[in-house]
């Protein structure tokens, strides 16, 4: 927070867009959601404080399947957003999470304008979801955000963090096409991004960029595209890895596992 803090502060506001969220907050799973009118006032105001700003550009419902069920975030957390817009602390409302089903339900039952949808893992080499619902995004003038290009780690020679809910055959079939392009000499990240950015119908995508080394491969794929050494390795691991597991998702199993702690406190 602090160096983007640094990097804007010489910046013209109408130069970039900024998005926050509400709604997941802490690691602690009895305080980790919160869709309720209080907290999401509060944590508006707590990012614009954090953020030394006026206003953000987006302000997003995040991870809306983990609400206790959807209509408190149509009744409550939407029609505070609502107000935060006309108060003029955000210019969009959107809405964010994993299951694709469960944002087209948001769009279509809610009475609040909706302006983004934020897909994340859910148009990548191994799950290409998203798409059988970009017609109905489009048709209602969304601007669709897609994140997590390289399946947040797993589409990378190095691996995902440990957290990473996917399931074991999964990471196993990603670890093991991440091996067979450190051998060739290839990036796995490199054609997982260049797989994703070059999908269409999408307005942007959120790329996760830690170290200038990252953001310089980022660079490469984007203007240079894949080589063709890197066209071949993509075409093989297609065949003998992610051809073989396909479908993939993990729907449910982090709202399961949350749900079994809250049992386990009490809650």
């Amino acid at each position: 927070m602090i160096s983007l803090l640094k990097a804007l502060k010489d910046i013209p506001r109408n130069a970039y867009y900024i998005g926050t969220k509400v709604g997941r907050y802490e690691t602690d799973p009895t305080k980790m959601f919160d869709f309720s009118r209080e907290k999401t006032l509060w944590s508006v105001d707590h990012s614009l404080k954090l953020l030394g700003l006026d206003y953000v550009d987006i302000i997003q419902v995040h991870d809306i399947e983990f609400a206790p069920n959807l209509d408190i975030v149509l009744n409550e957390t939407l029609p505070v957003l609502q107000s935060v817009v006309k108060s003029g602390k955000a210019r969009y409302i959107g809405v964010t999470g994993y299951p694709v089903s469960v944002l087209k339900e948001a769009v279509e039952c809610s009475n609040i304008k909706i302006d983004t949808v934020l897909s994340y893992t859910r148009d990548t080499l191994i799950d290409d979801t998203l798409k059988k619902f970009l017609p109905f995004f489009q048709s209602k003038g969304l601007g669709i955000i897609n994140a997590a290009g390289v399946s947040m780690g797993l589409l990378s020679n190095a691996g995902p963090p440990s957290w990473h809910p996917a399931p074991e055959h999964v990471k196993e079939a990603c670890a093991a096409a991440g091996q067979y392009c450190k051998e060739r000499g290839v990036e796995l990240a490199q054609l997982a991004q260049h797989y994703t950015m070059a999908q269409p119908g999408i307005a942007t995508h959120l790329v996760g960029m830690n170290s200038q080394e990252v953001l310089r491969s980022n660079l490469d794929i984007l203007n240079n595209g894949l080589s063709a050494l890197q066209k071949q390795v993509l075409q093989e691991i297609n065949t003998q890895f992610f051809d073989k597991i396909k479908p993939v998702n993990w729907e449910n199993i982090e709202i399961t596992e949350l749900r079994k702690k809250l049992e386990v406190l009490g809650q």
